[in-house]
């Protein structure tokens, strides 16, 4: 479903000057919450959001793309960056991730280390010293992981209650 939505929907998005870079779901009272994340180079601010919800929204109902109930939310990526693609992954070699797979891999379904390579269809992670290899398709969720500066009032370490969403 989410790949049929991308394929109507990135085109407009697209054609208004922005990277379409995924589509979450999930559920929000009783009924779905579709967030789509867009990126541009200048950045994305509330304005931009505005624009592309307007258009998704007149298209999703134009197609009727989405049955029953459900809450549109068009946001830019945030410093957490949730990575949706092989080629965002690769965009962000060196950063740190945090990941939650579908199934265990090598005794493991969280992780949050760097992000050290693609290989093929496989995600390389370093964790504590160790190194994964992580199928994509095992992923149920990735993102940047934030590395807040001592002393600057942020949280010492990156809560990953995002992560924990539709659990």
């Amino acid at each position: 479903m989410a790949d049929r939505l991308l394929e109507l929907l990135e085109p407009t998005v697209n054609g208004l000057g922005y990277e379409l870079l995924g589509i979450d779901r999930g559920r929000v009272n009783a009924g779905q919450l579709l967030r789509i994340y867009i990126d541009h180079d200048d950045g994305i601010g509330v304005e931009d959001c505005s624009r592309v919800s307007h258009q998704v929204s007149d298209l999703l109902e134009a197609e009727q793309a989405i049955r029953g109930e459900y809450t549109l939310e068009v946001s830019s990526p945030g410093l957490d960056r949730p990575l949706f693609t092989l080629e965002q992954h690769r965009r962000h070699l060196g950063a740190g991730v945090q990941m939650r797979l579908r199934n265990l891999v090598n005794g493991r379904r969280r992780l949050t280390g760097t992000l050290l390579e693609v290989n093929g269809d496989d995600l390389i992670v370093e964790v504590d010293g160790e190194r994964f290899a992580v199928p994509f398709q095992e992923l149920e969720r990735s993102r940047l992981a934030v590395d807040w500066p001592a002393g600057s009032g942020a949280p010492a370490k990156l809560r990953t209650d995002s992560l924990d969403e539709g659990k």
